[in-house]
């Protein structure tokens, strides 16, 4: 069906040989007046690992739905093998060999691991036949996955697994994977890699979105780049740099990342003390004994493994779950541990949770409006509570200004915004309202490099106004760059904090696994602190 094609694919046809396995030919998206795709081209070759790559808000994502069948294009064609295809839902796209493993889990909360696997699956796969062949790709890949247990209960990690084992047990010749690391561990992403590896040699097609770009050329051989919905440029990976890469996305350079040198140190400002916690449920983490303590203009940096007590260690400290003594948490000084936590945002805390839509935003209120829910109990009260929207309408303009939030619309729905620029607006809206304690659990899942670079900024800029900073991540890098010092959370138990420039990836990495072979002798991060003057700050 050659001669049906758009003239763009046919004069592509002529210089590049080999009819592509997949191809996007002048495929244009339009919601309403905003163009989020606007005549991109694209082929997919088998056998290989492609990039696309993009800022936020560029049109990956789009892109990407189209492909799988999620959306209809206004405008353009999709091919496979070179004929005209039309992907009017994801079952279609799936029958012609495509598996996508998405950045937002599509997944049903109150399901199992194997029952949320089964709704793509055949009829004829489903019981202790799925349940056997989950765990044999499990075992094949290091994918390991409980098949009873419910997806509520689990980590983002073991969220991500279920995303990608999903599409494995398919047999897809396209796999488009959309962030695919940005909750794994350096360890499971070099499983996820010699798995992508295994894919591509098998003859596959695969897809690659990251902003990971040390990846994207570790990977890949072949990068397409987004930039305001269009192809704006072509490179092999793996002849570029990262920073040349992020600034071919971004149309300029990537302005890096500057520590903080020194600094006062002032009081302590958090802190927790022999804090345990019985599991919330049957599948959860039990907290035993975690201490720590975090001065004003400190960060200190929590390492682990996806599953480990991370959910519940910021559900401790955010008041979302209460400790058994109220002298288990402090905030400056003040017992919290019983208090929820619209007490704690009062005594000047601020919190990022891991999850962005619907814990840290709720998706169909507006961005004011999540602005409002945030700093509510902060706020005086009025009647009908007009000062404090109007307060929180401020509050959303200065965090979409400052943090460079894409949307379409002066106060658009929460989920409406693409994963990246509503994680810049959740970290942003929390730094912005200058909080003498901040707590956030993975602040650049899914952001651009440019993106990743300016909440990193932030986060040390408002270290050093004297805000107390709790980073949990999963990104050694990031920890590495913004951290003081680190600590690592393993099965619940929390590792004496290590300054950062007297440790290693490797020794971290140790104890993420669960080893104290290589656990430098250090103090208890617990001990008592001489109280400093801190700076004048803001609550």
């Amino acid at each position: 069906m050659d001669a049906t094609l758009p003239a763009s694919a046919l004069a592509r046809r002529s210089k590049e040989g080999p009819t592509p396995l997949f191809g996007a030919y002048g495929i244009v998206k339009r919601f309403g007046s905003f163009t989020a795709n606007d005549g991109v081209d694209l082929e997919i070759r088998a056998g290989e690992i492609h990039a696309l790559l993009g800022e936020n808000g560029a049109g990956k994502s789009t892109l990407m739905k189209i492909l799988y069948g999620l959306l209809e294009p206004t405008e353009g064609v999709v091919t496979h093998k070179g004929d005209i295809v039309q992907l009017p839902n994801p079952e279609a796209a799936r029958r012609l060999g495509i598996g996508m493993v998405f950045q937002h889990f599509s997944l049903c909360e109150n399901l199992t691991v194997a029952e949320n696997i089964a709704l793509v699956m055949p009829k004829d796969l489903s019981g202790r036949a799925l349940a056997d062949r989950i765990a044999r790709l499990g075992i094949d890949y290091g994918l390991h996955l409980d098949p009873d247990r419910p997806v509520w209960s689990l980590s983002a990690g073991e969220r991500q697994r279920i995303e990608i084992v999903r599409c494995l047990l398919q047999d897809p010749s396209l796999v488009i994977l959309d962030e695919p690391t940005s909750v794994l561990t350096p360890g499971e992403a070099e499983v996820l890699f010699t798995v992508l590896e295994r894919l591509r040699e098998e003859g596959r097609a695969l897809l690659y979105i990251s902003h990971r770009l040390d990846e994207v050329r570790r990977l890949c051989v072949r990068a397409t780049i987004l930039r305001g919905g269009k192809v704006v440029g072509a490179c092999n990976p793996r002849e570029e740099t990262a920073r040349s890469l992020a600034a071919m996305m971004v149309g300029s350079a990537v302005r890096e990342v500057t520590p903080r040198e020194g600094g006062a140190v002032g009081r302590e400002r958090l802190r927790l003390d022999r804090l345990s916690l019985p599991a919330p449920d049957l599948h959860a983490t039990a907290l035993h004994d975690v201490s720590l303590s975090v001065a004003g203009g400190e960060i200190l940096g929590i390492a682990g493994i996806a599953g480990n007590g991370q959910a519940e260690l910021f559900a401790a400290l955010s008041g979302e779950s209460r400790a058994p003594e109220p002298d288990s948490v402090r905030l400056d000084g003040k017992p919290v541990g019983a208090l929820g936590i619209n007490a704690r945002r009062r005594l000047g805390a601020g919190f990022v949770p891991e999850e962005r839509n619907g814990h840290a935003a709720a998706p169909l209120m507006s961005l004011s409006e999540n602005a409002l829910l945030s700093r509510y109990p902060t706020a005086s009260l009025t009647r009908f509570g007009l000062i404090r929207l109007g307060a929180a309408r401020d509050l959303a303009k200065r965090v979409i200004e400052a943090f460079d939030v894409r949307k379409a619309g002066p106060d658009p729905a929460a989920g409406t915004l693409s994963g990246g620029n509503l994680q810049k607006f959740v970290v942003g809206r929390e730094i912005q309202a200058e909080p003498g304690v901040l707590v956030i659990n993975q602040p650049t899942w899914g952001v651009d490099a440019a993106a990743a670079a300016h909440i990193r900024q932030a986060v040390i800029d408002l270290a050093a106004r004297g805000t107390a900073i709790l980073v949990i991540s999963q990104d050694l890098d990031e920890l590495f760059e913004i951290a003081g010092s680190i600590a690592v959370l393993h099965d619940g138990t929390l590792s004496p904090a290590v300054p950062a420039g007297e440790t290693s990836r490797e020794a971290i990495g140790l104890l993420m696994g669960g080893s104290s072979d290589h656990a430098p002798p250090v103090a208890d991060v617990a001990h008592p602190r001489e109280p400093m003057p801190s700076p004048a700050h803001a609550h």
